[in-house]
């Protein structure tokens, strides 16, 4: 199978193309720089050199190709303002392109990687791929642009687009260097005496485990269904906990909630001493009494995903 990539430099495509070389298949790859791919051309795939502004160019890329997977995104919470529209065109402008680009150039088959984050704050309910964003608030940027791309999805899928929707949970691994698994790795390494709400929410990921299930999609994901894609659901002061039992360290404290409200007007310099975004009003928003649940049941029962539990996972991840 030849395979056209989206987001392979990234933390969920560098594991997908290297599966897909794995088993065989051939990649061709989109990135913006070549530089920054060299993982990518070692692996065998095929570099094609562009960015998501061009429909047109994104379906000559495509062409001859059996299917498509578009990951490719801006993962960041606690954003300043001035970063809104470089991710609105990668998330949004950038999905409406990929994926109406495999729509015109015939793409028998396409796999679009959304996020748990497009269901919203699910606010201590399991939720399942039924469920839709209420849309009358978003806890982030990020949650909006996904939302509006995840529309973007179901939309060309009812022009016809063969597409499958997979929403990985919050995904981690050795080499993430997300929020969540920084806070993960300083604990590690004994710098995180302290964590600010535990009570956030999350259905963790392991990055192989994620990869598999895209595979999975592509290969036996019917056409217009979607399919989370997670792990364990839990909350963050339970991942410290089961790290801490790994590692023998006693586990972070809690920051008092009230005490991170209070410090959203300075934000900025409160940010960096904590190793957290500028904006904390919006990372406050995002993880205050917030779950982010979907329920991973309909890819186990119909794509025969298998995902490990947290603690195996984190072992794995601590071990790099």
């Amino acid at each position: 199978m030849k395979v056209f990539l989206t987001g392979g430099t990234g933390f969920i495509g560098g594991r997908v193309a290297a599966k897909l070389r794995e088993r065989g298949d051939e990649v061709v790859a989109l990135v913006r720089d070549p530089a920054r791919a060299r993982d990518l051309e070692e692996s065998g795939a095929q570099l094609v050199r562009g960015d998501l502004s061009d429909r047109a160019a994104l379906a000559e890329a495509m062409t001859g190709c059996d299917a498509a997977i578009h990951g490719a995104a801006v993962y960041k919470v606690g954003i300043p303002a001035s970063e809104r529209p470089a991710m609105y065109e990668a998330n949004v402008v950038g999905t409406e392109n990929a994926l109406g680009a495999a729509l015109d150039a015939g793409i028998p088959r396409v796999v679009y990687v959304s996020t748990i984050a497009a269901f919203g704050n699910t606010r201590g309910q399991i939720v399942d791929e039924d469920y839709e964003h209420p849309g009358d608030s978003y806890t982030s940027y990020y949650e909006q642009t996904k939302v509006e791309a995840h529309r973007i999805a179901k939309r060309l899928i009812a022009e016809g687009l063969p597409c499958v929707i997979v929403q990985p949970g919050t995904v981690y691994g050795p080499g993430d260097h997300s929020v969540v698994g920084k806070q993960i790795s300083d604990f590690a390494r004994g710098r995180l005496p302290a964590i600010p709400f535990p009570e956030l929410g999350f259905n963790m990921t392991y990055i192989d485990d994620a990869a598999d299930g895209i595979l999975l999609a592509l290969d036996r994901g019917e056409l217009g269904r979607s399919y989370v894609l997670g792990g364990e659901i839990t909350r963050m002061g339970d991942v410290m906990a089961t790290a801490a039992r790994i590692t023998g360290r006693k586990p972070p404290r809690a920051i008092p909630s009230g005490l991170v409200r209070a410090l959203r007007p300075v934000g900025p310099l409160v940010g960096k001493l904590m190793g957290q975004p500028p904006n904390l009003r919006e990372l406050v928003a995002s993880a205050d009494g917030v779950t982010f649940w979907g329920s991973h049941d309909r890819a186990v029962r119909e794509l025969g995903y298998s995902p490990r539990p947290l603690e195996e996972g984190l072992r794995e991840t601590l071990a790099q």
